[in-house]
């Protein structure tokens, strides 16, 4: 069965208040963002509440589908048919029709579900629902209906336009991006940083991310797997503005100056700074990292005390709780893990220490911190100065 019109489910916004509006403006925009290079011609409407699909003409459905499921914001998405209104006689016509149309066989359980917005039709919901049924169980005889567990559920809202649809494709939920301001995402080429990103881009936050480039230590196979994950993740998020920031000469006066088992923390510490300057300057409101306390040192409780420890901004890191196995599932459900497992190494892997400290002291860790006095300051200043932006999209 072709379809020429989706109903957009929402889910969160719906409870708004006066702001919904705002939200599912937000929504239509995502939408037809999403849809620009489908192949066929849209229109995104908004009515009375619902936030409509029209395909006018010729499209790819599997290629829609993807595209909407992916747009943060759609808790489901309905293939409709659009019925002129009607008296009920006709009604139970069209029901008829739909379900011959769009089911092979008929002998499953199913359920009407009538929702009357025009309340001047002469018959309401349940009477509507007894009548609709009725219809059915004549058309198909070996059809049952079930109002518990049914396996078709019909519904059919009375609106300007009569509406049917038996489908409900689940959306990724969450809140359309950009209603929640923006954050900068330390991405790296690990499993973890996309899916983090990914989580809080869920919320309604715009993203931008910075990726820390060692050369010669890191090759350009390195740089290209960060920038494909950022793409991955960008096909949620819409455009994603990528720094690229060389990290070498910083990397090489930390492992000069400061104890070794530090490393990993001083290094660490540096790159919240950088962010976090690039976080101000595009007017991000946080940093996002893809930690989880205990999952290596750098991420014990002390460890991530000593990283917060130079920033101003809130750090945001929403797999905190998770362990490897939730996070990997994930990854593999936006698409991202297949990338992330490709062998080449990324800045931080190159310069970790064998035994590096997983309790930290923070006073102990400036102490080492002053060693790096003389230059350190410089070559903060030339790794901005010399950052690579990338359009991801």
């Amino acid at each position: 069965m072709v379809y020429q019109k989706y109903l957009i489910k929402y889910a969160e916004i719906g409870i708004k208040g006066k702001n919904r509006y705002l939200f599912e403006d937000a929504l239509v925009r995502q939408i037809r963002r999403a849809l620009k290079k489908t192949e066929g011609t849209f229109a995104v409407s908004k009515e009375q509440g619902r936030i409509y699909v029209d395909c006018q003409g010729d499209y790819d459905r599997e290629e829609l589908l993807t595209r909407l499921g992916r747009v943060f914001g759609i808790s489901g998405i309905c293939p409709v048919v659009q019925v002129p209104a009607c008296d009920p006689d006709s009604l139970c016509g069209h029901v008829t029709a739909f379900l011959k149309e769009a089911y092979p066989v008929h002998n499953q359980t199913f359920k009407m579900n009538v929702r009357r917005a025009r309340k001047d039709y002469p018959l309401d919901s349940m009477e509507l629902n007894r009548e609709l049924g009725s219809a059915v169980l004549e058309a198909f005889p070996e059809m049952k209906v079930d109002v518990h567990h049914p396996e078709i559920l019909v519904t059919v809202e009375i609106r300007e336009e009569f509406y049917l649809y038996s489908q409900v494709i689940p959306g990724p939920g969450g809140m359309p991006v950009g209603t929640n301001g923006k954050a900068m995402l330390l991405l790296s080429g690990g499993i973890d940083s996309p899916v983090a990103g990914w989580m809080i881009a869920k919320r309604g936050v715009k993203l931008d991310a910075v990726y820390f480039h060692a050369p010669p230590y890191t090759s350009e196979r390195a740089k290209q797997k960060v920038v494909d994950l950022a793409k991955q993740v960008a096909r949620y998020t819409g455009p994603i503005y990528l720094h690229v920031v060389n990290f070498t000469e910083i990397q090489l006066y930390i492992y000069d100056k400061c104890p070794h088992d530090e490393l990993t923390i001083i290094m660490r510490r540096y790159m919240m700074r950088i962010a976090e300057h690039f976080a101000g300057e595009t007017g991000s409101l946080g940093l996002i990292t893809g930690e989880s306390i205990g999952q290596v040192a750098s991420q014990t409780m002390q460890s991530l005390a000593a990283t917060n420890d130079v920033c101003s901004m809130p750090v945001y890191r929403p797999l905190i709780g998770f362990d490897k196995q939730e996070i990997v599932e994930i990854a593999e459900k936006i698409g991202t893990y297949e990338t992330s497992i490709l062998p080449f190494e990324d800045c931080c892997t190159i310069f970790v220490a064998k035994h590096p400290v997983t309790k930290p002291n923070i006073q102990v860790i400036r102490r080492s911190e002053k060693k790096l006095a003389e230059k350190i300051e410089q070559l903060v200043q030339t790794a901005i100065d010399t950052t690579e932006v990338l359009i991801v999209e």
